[in-house]
């Protein structure tokens, strides 16, 4: 997936990724869709924030993070 939206700019924002070059660090957006379930609210407060913002700011995000398996116990007894 291409990022168009997502940039890193080693003079801005510490260089963390930002959205369109704005002040706002995909960080900043994954806390304010979590924060802000009805994205009508969320556009009203961040007015400059587009959906596709948001969307590339969500899966950019996601796919920085490792999928690991973790081997459960196979009962609640076994577990400590």
């Amino acid at each position: 997936m291409i990022f168009d939206r997502i940039t890193v700019d080693p003079a801005r924002m510490n260089g963390q990724p930002c959205v369109r070059n704005m002040r706002l660090t995909v960080r900043r957006v994954v806390e304010l869709a979590a924060f802000y379930p009805d994205r009508e609210e969320l556009r009203r407060e961040y007015p400059e924030l587009e959906d596709e913002d948001i969307r590339q700011a969500l899966l950019f995000a996601a796919g920085h993070l490792d999928d690991r398996v973790i081997d459960l116990p196979l009962s609640h007894e076994t577990a400590a």
